[in-house]
């Protein structure tokens, strides 16, 4: 078979493929992050805390970040964010 021949086999079977399903944008109705319930938190070691302040907060998810680290730019309100500061203590959190 040619390299034409494969390429258009390829774009044949391509076509057959079954799209995505789409992901839901929002959360669950009534499930938010509320990272106010979690602020007494703060100060201590963030890999210790983790879990209560998900349970304090509310959230369904949590990232964990130092200060100054790279994070993505998307927004889920169901998510907790522990910012820690070089000492691996929580320096703040915040949902989102």
């Amino acid at each position: 078979m040619t390299r034409a021949g494969v390429a258009m086999a390829l774009l044949a079977l391509g076509a057959c493929a079954k799209p995505p399903l789409p992901v839901a944008a929002e959360p669950a109705p009534g499930v938010q992050c509320d990272a106010n319930a979690a602020q007494a938190l703060v100060g201590r070691a963030a890999a210790t805390v983790a879990a209560e302040a998900q349970r304090l907060s509310g959230a369904r998810s949590v990232r964990r970040y130092a200060t100054g680290d790279a994070v993505t730019m998307d927004f889920r309100p169901d998510r907790l964010n522990i910012e820690s500061d070089a000492a691996g203590n929580v320096a703040k959190f915040s949902c989102g």
